[in-house]
């Protein structure tokens, strides 16, 4: 079976700003999620993608331009079911009011049992998701054969949810998942069982450093919803 690239889109200005964009409009990649973008195409020069599938969502079609402009042969589709979490009426909301929602210890704790109001479950997303990548993986190796290797741009809940499926993890374990932006993570399928092969491959180690506090950061321990903006 085939070889899945998953790619979170670019810093955007929702990461900087600790909004919860959701499916929020127009939200953008600021300058640093541009150029984390612009630096993708040489990143994955390496692989011989058969399709490239991305969320509808903005800030995900603005990271995959510079690949695809660099490829023009690479076919695009777009699927909601790898679009980001609908988090309802959290959607627009600064992440550092959101920590005292109790739904928030819920979302850190139990997110199998996490729906948000207005919105969907996480348990949903993870559903939704993971038929999206089992339907295009028939799909990729009919059409390409059993080795082939393809693309999804999509968002941080949703990568994390998915590498849980693939490890055979509880939904209530994804938090203890972290992928930055423009991260690549690759999940080999097989007949069998899936491979985790890369997880929140940056090539960057600034993220590892200490960060200095800025009065807006969740509480200690807890998981970025939303993915979180990444190394400063």
């Amino acid at each position: 079976m085939p070889t899945l690239i998953l790619v979170r889109h670019g810093r955007s200005t929702a990461n900087t700003s600790g909004v919860l964009a959701g499916w929020t409009p127009g939200v953008a990649l600021d300058e640093r999620g541009a150029a984390q973008a612009a630096a993708l195409p040489a990143r994955l020069a390496g692989l011989p993608l058969s399709e490239v599938v991305t969320s509808p969502l903005q800030r995900c079609q603005e990271t995959l331009r510079p690949l695809l402009e660099a490829r023009p042969e690479l076919r695009v589709h777009t699927d909601e079911r790898i679009g980001e979490c609908h988090y309802g009426d959290w959607s627009g909301r600064k992440l550092a009011e959101l920590k005292d929602e109790p739904l928030m210890e819920v979302v850190q704790a139990h997110p199998s049992a996490a729906a948000f109001p207005g919105g969907e479950s996480l348990r949903a997303m993870q559903t939704r998701a993971a038929e999206a990548v089992r339907e295009w993986n028939g799909r990729v190796e009919r059409d390409h054969g059993a080795d082939a290797v393809y693309l999804m741009c999509s968002h941080g809940d949703i990568i994390k949810s998915l590498v849980a499926d693939a490890l055979g993890l509880h939904l209530d374990l994804f938090q203890r998942i972290s992928v930055e932006p423009c991260s690549v993570t690759a999940i080999r399928y097989t007949r069998l069982r899936p491979y985790l092969v890369r997880l929140g491959d940056t090539g960057d180690f600034a993220s590892l450093a200490p960060r200095e506090e800025t009065g807006e950061e969740v509480r200690e321990g807890d998981a970025p919803v939303g993915g979180g903006a990444g190394a400063p």
